[in-house]
């Protein structure tokens, strides 16, 4: 195997990486459907653990499935791309809801 696609191979998953990445967001979907479903939380506890669960899977998709890791050069360049990405949607939309909300309390009414 050339050196060439020995670096292809390991830039995708293995079977096995899949399967596991696949079982985790099973799971991690049925946590939080069984919570709600289940009716023993109140809402502000099924709410936080929601979004708990929720980034935890974000975490998942983006290890087993978009191979974003910081082990090699590309890895981490990558990674970082996506959390620049991430950090100017955030504040896109956390910036623009501010700025709608002072607009409106700032109106005539």
């Amino acid at each position: 195997m050339s050196a060439a696609s020995h670096e292809h191979a390991e830039d995708h998953g293995s079977v096995k990486s899949y399967l596991v990445g696949f079982a985790l967001s099973v799971i991690l979907t049925a946590i939080p459907f069984w919570i709600v479903m289940s009716g023993h939380f109140t809402a502000s506890a099924a709410t936080a653990g929601i979004l708990v669960f929720a980034v935890v899977q974000i975490l998942v998709h983006l290890k087993y499935f978009l191979h974003l890791g910081f082990k090699t050069e590309s890895g981490k360049v990558n990674s970082l791309s996506f959390l620049f990405t991430a950090m100017v949607i955030g504040l896109l939309v956390v910036l623009s809801i501010w700025i709608i909300t002072s607009a409106d309390a700032l109106m005539l009414r």
